[in-house]
């Protein structure tokens, strides 16, 4: 039992080892709508307010190894530009990636901009162009590597030499992206329970960089391709509700999630928004359900979700997949020029 205990080790070791070789790819989230600049750079700026910032925590697969850990954090900012409502945003969005028993461990960096151009149809209607370029750096700690040479007669020792040459487990790389986004209403905009919704594509790595750890190889990240969709509708004074989805492909891989969340709000004597509770599930296809709880007080707003595994993976895992946690705050500026600007796009609470 212990020796099967070991090679477990191993194999997941090795399982964390295989970048080193393969083609890596991009960090996802259950809470994806809360991540505007991973997405599209397009989106940012498309919420209501003249800023927004958020922090994103993610833990999985704690049941079958070491938990991968993601940590995300996100900045916007809107300017009015003109008197015909136009704006300009920037953002900026950083994030850490944690996975397994070697502390495989990716660090990035992305600020972005977008300019969003009113198209002043009666419909609150926007086309946003957005541009992103980060800096991404990954390593791993080849000390905690257990691989098959260190066993001898079926017995482990940390001390047996490896027969691997690790010379370089670090490496960084620059990178940039692009979007388009289409909002509007399907209302006339001074309507309380009009139909909002946002579409938009984007791109990254368009520079392809090498993501090899070994100096001799040259291994390029494949482009992402990502294309967003996102419905809302106050129903009416109690009761909204917001669907999202979201397609990406990179390479041979892709993912496809959507879902809703249904509200109940709590307004105040003056009409505006002050409590919103939230229920609703996404489902990740071919991999998980994810039921979610969101809550939202005055600008502040608190998700938690939980990915219910059902890949074939659930055999290992029991269908426990990870949790998810949020915190997104947006707000407003004492400035009478934005007053305007901040009402304009589509709202999702």
């Amino acid at each position: 039992m212990k020796n099967m205990k070991k090679q477990l080790r191993n194999i997941l070791a090795v399982a964390c080892i295989l970048p080193l070789s393969a083609q890596a790819q991009d960090i996802h989230f259950s809470q994806f709508y809360e991540t505007s600049i991973l997405r599209n750079p397009s989106l940012t700026g498309i919420f209501t307010g003249d800023y927004k910032v958020g922090a994103i925590y993610k833990n999985q697969w704690s049941s079958i190894s070491k938990p991968y850990q993601t940590g995300l954090i996100n900045a916007e900012l809107r300017i009015p530009v003109n008197n015909v409502n136009d704006f300009v945003s920037v953002g900026l969005l950083g994030y850490y990636d944690r996975a397994g028993s070697i502390n495989m461990q990716t660090i990035s960096a992305y600020p972005a901009v977008s300019y969003s151009k009113s198209l002043e149809d009666g419909h609150n209607s926007y086309l946003s162009v957005g541009f992103t370029g980060g800096y991404t750096q990954r390593n791993y700690d080849p000390t905690k590597a257990t691989l098959n040479n260190q066993f001898v007669n079926g017995s482990y020792s940390p001390d047996n030499p490896t027969g691997e040459n690790f010379n370089n487990p670090k490496y960084s790389y620059w990178d940039l992206g692009a979007g388009i986004t289409f909002s509007s209403t399907s209302g006339d905009g001074e309507e309380a329970n009009r139909l909002n919704y946002v579409v938009g594509v984007a791109g990254y790595h368009f520079t392809q960089p090498n993501t090899s750890f070994a100096d001799n190889s040259d291994s390029r990240l494949d482009m992402r391709w990502n294309v967003n969709a996102a419905v809302s509708k106050e129903l009416n004074e109690t009761f909204s509700f917001q669907i999202h989805a979201n397609y990406m492909r990179q390479g041979d891989y892709n993912e496809t999630i959507a879902g809703g969340l249904i509200g109940w709000n709590k307004k105040d004597a003056g009409g505006d928004v002050r409590f919103v509770l939230f229920g609703g599930v996404f489902y990740r296809f071919k991999d998980a359900f994810i039921p979610t709880i969101k809550l939202r007080y005055k600008d502040v707003a608190f998700n938690f979700s939980y990915d219910v595994n059902t890949s074939r993976l659930r055999a290992a895992t029991n269908l426990q997949g990870g949790y998810e946690i949020s915190v997104i705050k947006t707000g407003i500026f004492n400035d009478p020029e934005r007053k305007q600007a901040r009402v304009i796009c589509p709202v999702f609470y």
